[in-house]
């Protein structure tokens, strides 16, 4: 995930240890050695997740950005 994304909403698709894939929409708070810390928005709950397992991640666009 580029570093550009923190503090930004992104959406990502990520496959978890068990293989498990999820979309989920997060806050990233900090991209260091393979590892993102973010929000989850829909739990509002801190996550982690290993770099190595995002198949797909985007910027959320807002009303603002978009305007």
């Amino acid at each position: 995930m580029p570093v550009k994304y923190l503090g930004c909403l992104v959406e990502i698709i990520y496959e978890d240890q068990s293989g498990k894939i999820t979309k989920r929409r997060i806050q990233v708070k900090s991209i260091r050695s393979g590892m993102i810390k973010a929000d989850d928005l829909l739990s509002g709950q801190p996550r982690t997740f290993k770099e190595s397992g995002l198949l797909a991640c985007h910027p959320i666009r807002t009303i603002a950005q978009g305007a």
